[in-house]
C-alpha cells in the first residue's frame, strides 16, 4: 500500500497512459518537452469565451463524474480512468496528458500533497482527503479547475479546512474587479486563511489560461504587492486556486518531478476555477451548468 508506517504518502505504481482517440485534437504541446512560447495576451474575444466555457463545462462535468466514484478502497488511478474516459467521450483532449512529460489525465493530490499528485494505486482510505484537478482541451482552448473532496467522513479540523479553503476562492473571485492589480486577490485570501493560521502555499499560483494551459501571468494567493502588478481588465482569462494548509507552506518535491508535498505532512487543501473578468466582477467558466 503506498502509505508508510506513518500514514504518510509515499509513491505508488503507475499504469500506462492512456489513450485518446485519434480523431481528438491534441494541444500544440504533447508530445514535446516544453510548450511552444505563449505570445498573446491574456484577454480574449466573446467567441473565445464561449470555447473556453465550452472546455470548462467538460473538465466540470468530468469533476461530477470523478466525485461520483470516490470512496474508500478506490485507487487514485480508478479516479484518473473515469476523468479520462467522460473527457475523451466529450471529445476534448485531457490537458494534463503529456504536458511537459505529465503521464496521466488529471492530477489526484492525497492529504499532504499540495498539487500535481500523480494517479496510481493507491487506495483511498476513510477519513482522507483528495483533490482532483482536470482541465478539458476542446477547440483550441482551455478550461481548467479542481476540488478537494473528503472520503467518507473526515476529522472536524479536515471537514474545516475543506469548507474555508472553498470560501478563500470565493472571496477571491470577489476581489476581482477591472482597475485592480492581481495582487489583490492574494491579500484576500491571505487575510482570510490567516484567521484560522492556516499556511497559505506560495510557490505555485493560479495562472493565465485558454489558448495556452499557462500563459505566463501569474495569480499569486498571498499578499504579493508590490509584485504582482498586472492591472485587471475586461475579457481577461486567468485561474484562481488557493492552496492552504493546516502547517507551513513550505514544501518538498518528490523524484518524480511532479507530485508536492507539505514539508511538515500537515493537510492541505485547494479549489480552483477559471474565470474571465466582465466589467462587473467576474464570470466563472468552469461551471458544470
Amino acid at each position: 500500500m503506498p502509505f508508510d508506517a506513518h500514514g504518510h504518502l509515499i509513491p505508488g505504481t503507475l499504469t500506462p497512459p492512456r489513450e485518446v482517440p485519434a480523431s481528438i485534437a491534441r494541444p500544440p504541446y504533447v508530445g514535446l518537452s516544453a510548450p511552444p512560447e505563449y505570445t498573446g495576451d491574456n484577454t480574449y474575444t466573446e467567441a473565445e469565451i464561449d470555447k473556453i466555457r465550452a472546455a470548462g463545462r467538460i473538465a466540470s462535468r468530468a469533476l461530477d463524474a470523478v466525485e461520483a466514484a470516490i470512496r474508500p478502497g478506490v485507487t487514485t488511478d480508478e479516479l484518473d480512468a473515469v476523468a479520462h474516459e467522460y473527457v475523451v467521450s466529450h471529445g476534448a483532449y485531457p490537458s494534463t496528458l503529456g504536458y511537459r512529460g505529465y503521464p496521466k489525465s488529471c492530477c489526484t493530490s492525497v492529504n499532504e500533497v499540495i498539487c500535481h499528485g500523480i494517479p496510481d494505486n493507491t487506495a483511498l482510505r476513510e477519513g482522507d482527503l483528495v483533490n482532483v484537478d482536470i482541465t478539458a482541451y476542446l477547440d483550441g482552448f482551455h478550461g481548467d479547475l479542481n476540488r478537494t473532496y473528503r472520503v467518507g467522513a473526515v476529522s472536524e479540523e479536515a471537514d474545516l479546512l475543506i469548507q474555508r479553503t472553498f470560501e478563500a476562492l470565493q472571496r477571491g473571485i470577489k476581489a476581482v474587479a477591472p482597475g485592480r492589480q492581481v495582487n489583490v486577490i492574494g491579500r484576500v485570501i491571505e487575510t482570510y486563511a490567516k484567521r484560522f493560521g492556516y499556511g497559505v502555499v506560495r510557490d505555485f499560483t493560479g495562472h493565465g489560461v485558454g489558448a495556452a494551459f499557462h500563459t505566463g501571468l501569474i495569480i499569486p494567493h498571498y499578499d504579493s504587492a508590490p509584485r504582482f502588478d498586472d492591472v485587471i481588465v475586461p475579457g481577461m482569462v486567468f485561474t484562481i486556486e488557493p492552496m492552504l494548509t493546516l502547517g507551513t507552506h513550505e514544501w518538498d518535491l518528490w523524484a518524480d518531478d511532479w507530485t508536492v508535498t507539505t514539508r511538515d505532512k500537515s493537510l492541505t487543501a485547494q479549489f480552483e476555477h477559471t474565470l474571465v473578468v466582465r466589467e462587473n466582477g467576474v464570470e466563472i467558466l468552469t461551471l458544470s451548468e
